[in-house]
């Protein structure tokens, strides 16, 4: 899994926030069709169900289904362990159920970021608990640094340094994502005179 350092100009968002391009859009779309690659193959002619967790993965499943040949469904889920913080609560909430049963199928799990691994682990309690005849992992980002639950993704997009990104469906506020690269978010000093 390919290791991210690269710097790229910075661009004003606000006065108080600015962002840095950390993976540009065409490495995300090369590396999405090598996972896909890898997950087809690793599953052969069988069934997949893509289960994404909102709202974060919504780009990233949408581009990973297309490019895995053969027959794939997929539904969503939603946890909350955010809000408007750029540090996770450390708290998961189901927000948002899936809408069929996964007893039997081969899922994969498809998230924007591993972070704590809370989330993770919350899910695939959860998950595990359906009984699935499969169950694996598929992560844009893995960001090592910061976990604290003893999860991993089977499959892995970028692991990346810990910085506050957003773009590409990673959002600060429900803010940027629909910003077409990864990028890092840095927040200013806040000014009350505004």
């Amino acid at each position: 899994m390919p290791k991210v350092t690269s710097k790229m100009p910075v661009a004003k968002r606000a006065k108080k926030e600015s962002i840095r391009i950390l993976i540009p859009r065409a490495r995300i779309q090369k590396r999405i069709t090598e996972m896909a690659r890898q997950i087809r193959k690793n599953f052969a002619n069988e069934p997949l169900h893509l289960v994404g967790v909102l709202k974060g993965s919504v780009f990233f499943l949408t581009d990973l289904a297309r490019q895995i040949p053969g027959e794939v469904s997929m539904d969503f889920i939603a946890v909350s362990s955010y809000g408007a913080d750029t540090q996770s609560s450390g708290e998961v909430k189901l927000t948002r159920d899936l809408d069929s049963s996964i007893e039997g199928k081969t899922v994969i799990v498809v998230e924007d970021i591993l972070d704590t691994g809370m989330t993770l682990q919350y899910l695939l309690r959860v998950f595990e608990q359906r009984k699935p005849k499969r169950l694996r992992v598929a992560v844009l980002l893995d960001k090592p640094e910061r976990r604290i639950a003893a999860v991993r993704a089977d499959y892995v997009g970028f692991t990346i340094p810990n910085e506050f990104v957003v773009g590409y469906g990673l959002d600060y506020a429900e803010r940027y994502r629909n910003l077409r690269d990864v990028a890092v978010l840095t927040l200013g000093p806040s000014n009350k005179n505004d």
